[in-house]
């Protein structure tokens, strides 16, 4: 009788104390140190995105300590979980016969660390550039990214439906905001975008226009401004990944995220489809 009594007992705690070790192991427990533990800047040996990255994490790094060190430093430490590092890491994927894109990653050091970066623990990845021939735009866009980066986090630390759901989790949704305009440089932009029907392109919704002059909305900070930017390999080839994004230039919110496929027929950047969504959006709830 006494052992029936203590099987029915088990069976009830057992469940309980799974469950509960399953949430101390949650992602979002595990990035709970975050903002008391002190980022590691990895330099990457890149003098003029080195610079830009000193520069730009000095001026808009806000959510916990930080370092600036080595790739060699980096080695040294990454077992540590006394840190997290922050480095740019370029990216392969399985068709790829070379690394096609460079990434920002914050990683959290630990034991998993001597098996690779991909067995760290990952708090977030964002696309930054090609990673054979950077275009330069993406220091235009670094102080964005970071602030995304950032953003991210935080809402990691919160719950883990946005630590687990990656960058889409934290887009905001244009439909909420009025009076918005989308920036596009010409050069992101799929050529059948210019046949589309029953939307006007280059009007209070919707610009396209070269690539400095889209680049200086986000350099001026400009408001009501959504400024397209593409990451895509340097040669893209058909069935390579390549993303897509839309940033406030002001606040530096991620309006729109999405990774797609370079077409055979149109290449790589905003397809119709995009351009259609974004612009309903917008004209939709214009004042």
């Amino acid at each position: 009788m006494m052992k029936k009594a203590l099987a029915i007992i088990l069976a009830l705690i057992l469940p309980a104390l799974a469950w509960g070790q399953a949430q101390i192991n949650t992602k979002k427990v595990k990035l709970g140190d975050f903002t008391r533990k002190i980022t590691k800047v990895v330099l990457s040996g890149n003098e003029f995105f080195d610079m830009a990255l000193q520069n730009e994490v000095t001026m808009g790094w806000r959510i916990s300590p930080y370092e600036f060190c080595t790739m060699k430093e980096f080695e040294e430490y990454k077992t540590s979980e006394d840190f997290y590092f922050l480095l740019s890491v370029n990216g392969r994927f399985k068709k790829d016969n070379a690394p096609t894109i460079t990434y920002l990653t914050l990683v959290k050091g630990g034991e998993g660390a001597k098996d690779g970066i991909s067995k760290m623990l990952e708090v977030v990845s964002i696309p930054v550039a090609s990673a054979k021939y950077p275009s330069g735009r993406e220091i235009v866009f670094l102080p964005a990214l970071l602030d995304i980066i950032q953003s991210y986090t935080l809402m990691s630390m919160e719950n883990d439906v946005n630590a687990y759901g990656g960058l889409n989790t934290i887009t905001k949704k244009i439909d909420k905001n009025s009076g918005l305009t989308a920036v596009f440089a010409e050069e992101d932009i799929c050529q059948s975008v210019y046949q589309m029907e029953n939307i006007v392109l280059n009007d209070d919704e919707v610009l396209i226009t070269d690539e400095e002059s889209a680049d200086s909305y986000m350099m001026d900070r400009a408001d009501n401004t959504l400024v397209g930017y593409v990451v895509a390999p340097s040669e893209p080839m058909p069935g390579a990944v390549y993303y897509k994004m839309l940033i406030h230039a002001r606040t530096y919110q991620l309006y729109y995220f999405a990774q797609a496929k370079v077409s055979k027929k149109e290449g790589a950047g905003f397809m119709p489809a995009d351009i259609r969504k974004i612009h309903t959006a917008i004209s939709t709830h214009r004042p």
